[in-house]
């Protein structure tokens, strides 16, 4: 067996992050030699990755940004179990280089993004090469996209909220302003769609059908429960579309109202929110 020299544990801990008895461990396991040292080491992540695979993650940080000419706009969500590790430096330069690589590669869903390659290891097995240095469950949870004339980003400070959001056109008056303050709107106020064409058929079959309930047992008579239920429709769409909703600047306007008081022809053509816990 080799001499394994605190010097060397010391060494072997500078490069991966891990704890100094993990490295010791590593450096005996593999008598001495640190490239195997190393693949223990992540080995071990992926050995705490499975352990703990039924642990909650809803501790993390949220990060969007939009790529340089403004096309594009980009959202991940990296999560582990506790704030203590969301806080960490080597957890937030994770999560910024996944979103740089996002940004740079555009990838078209999250399991694109878990196989592409940062620092020669895919993304996914730098995750997991973390939870061998935190002891966490940790997971990419989301990534989306927007695409479109001019597209913005909010993070909420603290990073465990944000939004990006993607217009039909980018040569409106104040467009920064207005782009900031609908993906600000986003975040505020939750929309699950753009319009309410945009939402989809199971979403109003349930809440008409909650609305049938809700006035049956309000006593409301048989023949009147279709009409009561559309009108309950008609608020949902009031409140959880993005266009239809009252803008939170100037609530005697919805948020549609306000873009075409500033274009005619001006609308949001998609957009993204992220919440942690959600």
């Amino acid at each position: 067996m080799a001499n394994i020299t605190a010097t060397e544990v010391n060494k072997l801990r500078q490069q991966t992050g891990a704890g100094m008895m993990d490295c010791k461990k590593a450096l005996v396991e593999s008598n001495g030699d640190f490239d195997k040292a190393i693949d223990f080491l992540r080995k071990k992540g992926q050995k705490v990755a499975n352990n703990r695979a039924d642990r909650d993650a809803n501790e993390g940080i949220i990060l969007a940004k939009t790529t340089a000419d403004f096309k594009k706009a980009v959202i991940i969500m990296l999560c582990c179990e506790t704030d203590f590790v969301a806080k960490n430096k080597d957890f937030i330069d994770l999560a910024n280089n996944i979103l740089e690589l996002s940004l740079s590669k555009s990838p078209k869903n999250n399991d694109e993004l878990k196989a592409l390659l940062l620092n020669n290891r895919t993304v996914e097995e730098n995750v997991t090469d973390l939870i061998g240095k935190t002891g966490e469950k940790m997971t990419l949870a989301h990534y989306e996209f927007v695409e479109g004339a001019k597209t913005f980003a909010y993070n909420h400070p603290g990073n465990r909220l944000a939004s990006i959001v993607a217009f039909n056109k980018s040569d409106f008056e104040l467009v920064d302003q207005i782009g900031k303050e609908i993906a600000m709107q986003i975040a505020a106020m939750a929309p699950i769609a753009v319009d309410k064409n945009d939402v989809d058929a199971k979403t109003i079959e349930k809440e008409i059908e909650i609305g049938k309930e809700q006035a049956k047992q309000e006593g409301k008579p048989e023949a009147m429960l279709e009409k009561i239920a559309q009108g309950k429709l008609t608020k949902f769409y009031k409140d959880f579309t993005l266009l239809n909703q009252e803008f939170v600047r100037d609530n005697k306007l919805t948020v549609g109202q306000y873009l075409k008081g500033i274009n005619k022809d001006l609308t949001v053509n998609a957009f993204k929110r992220f919440v942690l816990g959600e």
